[in-house]
């Protein structure tokens, strides 16, 4: 999607000082007031960098692609230098840490780590070989991926209060975020269970395990197959997987080396994947390998929970059949693309309270390739900066629900969540039925797209390569700090299909760079009960391209976005404000038309899209016929120009009309009263209506009573003028 418009500079506006993910919820600390959201409910408290006492620098915010502190949590992170290092204060009682770090491409080293001021004998292992990814095959992708997660058993417990330091030795470590977390005994081997071990497998990482867990598998068909604490190489991914489970003694305890585990296209069902981790060396992103903790199929009614994920390409791509299941309470990280894809014929699958964080491409995602997905949902996970593309995407599908979750920090080419009709491929199957998208939270979501040269808004609806018709309620929303929109509306693809039969109910908008609606196509969307706060440029960027209306319905309740940004020809900068129009230039042009009534494909937008070779006609045969045009805010419009087409096959005709003006879409009177106009093509089918000096009104309404060339209203444009 391309359009002849200024790019927008970075932002880089103080952001959050300190953000804690506890339980669930998100307490942003700033000079606002703390914000409560949804999410999943977590084994650990995360604290940031920035928040902490450091000799090392800070570094951030900012929002610029491809730098270091616009992938970090809260934009900024803190940077130490061999000798430096960077101390928290422990939130809550733990006995683990994990960290988000980056360092220099190329390098590693190591981070010493000190308990209230004594060194422990362990270390912290810190590396540049999972990050620095490039792909470029993908339009508008620089290099990224630049954090990577490290964990350590502390040894000993601390309680909160406590101060956990790291330190960089010889490299330099950019520390952006700890988690802290009470890590319980490691779980006894089920009764009846056959354990790996006990097929052969070498808990040391040594050996070669895979034949091991091969024959533990078949030997404990409907049963239990145990994997003890140990780390366990597996070479070669595994198959025929089906009725059976696998479960470690946690996942700090029970680790399996593999950049493959299960990779087969159907299963009979009834896997149970449970408390281990799966750890790989995936280093690069390379889209024709399996390179994934499951690939393929678990069958009907399987499960996976409490894993730890790490170090894949993607967590989950699931295709086939994976009726009813259930993916919860897994830590899924830094993957170099999707944290986990429903890749189509999904049915009844629930994704819920699961973390994931660092992703390479859409956190969580369902694609409607070959068959749809349907009835399945993402419910209360927490997702945390994804690098290259949406924490949550909906791409096609029927009967989806999005609800209850949180996600921040997203970075290029991605929104907090994407409601898309992008294909991608073919076979694909469009947005159908009801989508519900409710009580989900997102913090400093929505980026630049380079591709476009424009933003993408905290959320986003997008009707990419065909229009949406399926229901989208968007109900119960909290969307704070978003760098650039709140909701956007577009045609991604540019070809301007429609964003239809949506509905915006109960959002909270907290401070936002630019706009709180950005619509960029055709379509309709009501609004109701959305209240906005520190609004960046304006309350609405309505522009569609490359032509059509988008029509914002006010459904009650909605307060301080309503004004309208007016300069379709430049993108609003974050923090701009709204500037005075153009004193020469028309404020019609682009605005959210509406009718009394309308024919065929002759609908009320044609009379502001700039061409007056297109029209609107009412319902004919029955005067009078009305059009109204939002300018967005009360203007001091002085002149109407109105048009109809100028071939001469439109013959010349008089048409009987008023204008009349309202500030507030409500209340009407009359400002020219009416008269016959005489639209002529020898003078270019056009008139112009002087209004009375003191005129003042944002909603202009133009009323037909007659027509002598044709019994209905007909008007290609209305265009208002300031002189």
């Amino acid at each position: 999607m391309s359009r002849s418009v200024r790019r927008m500079p970075a932002i880089t506006a103080a952001a959050a000082v300190a953000v804690a993910l506890t339980a669930g919820m998100l307490s942003a600390t700033t000079a606002h007031s703390a914000v409560a959201a949804a999410g999943a409910t977590l084994p650990f408290t995360s604290v940031e960098a920035e928040a902490a006492t450091s000799t090392g620098a800070r570094i951030g915010p900012d929002y610029t692609q491809g730098s270091l502190a616009s992938e970090a949590s809260g934009r900024q992170a803190v940077r130490l230098n061999a000798g430096q290092r960077v101390e928290f204060t422990v939130p809550r009682a733990a006995n683990a840490v994990n960290v988000s770090y980056s360092v220099p491409d190329g390098q590693s080293g190591t981070l010493d780590v000190y308990v209230n001021g004594v060194k422990l004998a362990r270390t912290l292992a810190v590396t540049s070989k999972y990050s620095y990814v490039d792909t470029s095959w993908i339009a508008g992708a620089r290099t990224h991926h630049f954090y990577d997660n490290a964990r350590l058993l502390l040894g000993q417990n601390v309680q909160a209060g406590d101060k956990v330091a790291f330190q960089a030795t010889t490299t330099q470590v950019t520390v952006d975020v700890a988690d802290f977390e009470q890590v319980a005994a490691a779980a006894a081997r089920p009764a009846g269970s056959v354990s790996v071990t006990d097929r052969g497998a070498d808990p040391s990482g040594q050996g070669d395990s895979t034949q091991a867990f091969r024959d533990a598998i078949a030997a404990a068909q409907g049963g239990v197959v145990w994997i003890p604490p140990g780390d366990y190489r597996i070479t070669s991914s595994l198959s025929g997987v089906q009725n059976v489970t696998l479960q470690g003694a946690g996942s700090w305890y029970s680790v399996v080396r593999t950049s493959r585990f299960i990779d087969q296209s159907s299963s009979s069902g009834s896997v149970r994947l449970r408390d281990f981790a799966v750890i790989g060396e995936v280093t690069e992103r390379v889209d024709s390998s399996p390179d994934n903790f499951v690939n393929g199929s678990l069958g009907p009614n399987s499960t996976v929970s409490g894993m730890w994920i790490q170090h894949l390409k993607v967590g989950l791509w699931l295709t086939g059949n994976n009726d009813n299941l259930v993916v919860e309470n897994n830590r899924i990280l830094d993957t170099t693309a999707d944290g986990l894809n429903l890749n189509g014929n999904a049915h009844g699958v629930r994704v819920r309270n699961n973390f994931l964080r660092n992703q390479g491409d859409d956190s969580l995602a369902m694609w409607s390739l070959n068959s749809p997905d349907t009835n399945s949902s993402f419910d209360n996970n927490t997702i945390s900066q994804p690098n290259l593309a949406n924490g949550i995407a909906i791409y096609g599908g029927t009967d989806i629900a999005v609800r209850n979750n949180l996600v921040s920090d997203t970075n290029a080419l991605g929104s907090g969540i994407a409601i898309s009709n992008q294909k991608f491929l073919d076979p694909f199957s469009p947005l159908a039925g009801t989508i519900t998208v409710d009580g989900n939270t997102l913090v400093r979501a929505g980026a630049m797209n380079p591709n476009w040269g424009h933003p993408m808004g905290a959320l986003r609806v997008d009707s990419y390569d065909s229009a949406i018709n399926a229901t989208v309620n968007i109900t119960n929303t909290t969307i704070t700090d978003s760098p650039y929109s709140a909701f956007e509306f577009v045609s991604g693809g540019g070809r301007g299909y429609a964003t239809n039969n949506v509905n915006v109910t109960g959002a909270t908008v907290n401070r936002v760079g630019t706009v709180v609606v950005q619509a960029e196509t055709q379509g309709a969307a009501r609004f109701s009960n959305v209240q906005a706060s520190g609004v960046g440029a304006a309350g609405v960027y309505n522009c569609p391209y490359p032509s059509g209306t988008f029509t914002l319905t006010n459904g009650g309740g909605n307060s301080g976005w309503d004004s309208t940004w007016s300069n379709c020809s430049a993108w609003p900068q974050p923090g701009s404000g709204n500037p005075d129009p153009d004193p020469t230039g028309n404020l019609a042009q682009g605005r959210a038309a509406t009718a009394t009534g309308s024919v065929d494909v002759y609908t009320p937008g044609k009379a502001v899209d700039g061409d007056a070779n297109t029209y609107w006609e009412s319902t004919n045969n029955a005067f009078p016929q009305a059009l109204t045009v939002d300018l967005g805010s009360n203007r001091a419009v002085r002149r109407v120009v109105l048009k109809l087409p100028p071939a001469a096959a439109w013959g010349a005709r008089t048409q009987t009309l008023s204008v009349q003006g309202s500030t507030d879409g409500s209340a009407y009177s009359t400002v020219v009263a009416p008269t016959g106009y005489r639209f002529d093509p020898a003078t270019g089918n056009t008139v112009t209506v002087a209004l009375p000096s003191g005129t003042n009104l944002r909603h202009l309404r133009v009323s037909v009573t007659g027509n002598t060339g044709w019994p209905a209203g007909q008007l290609s444009e209305v265009e208002a003028y300031l002189s």
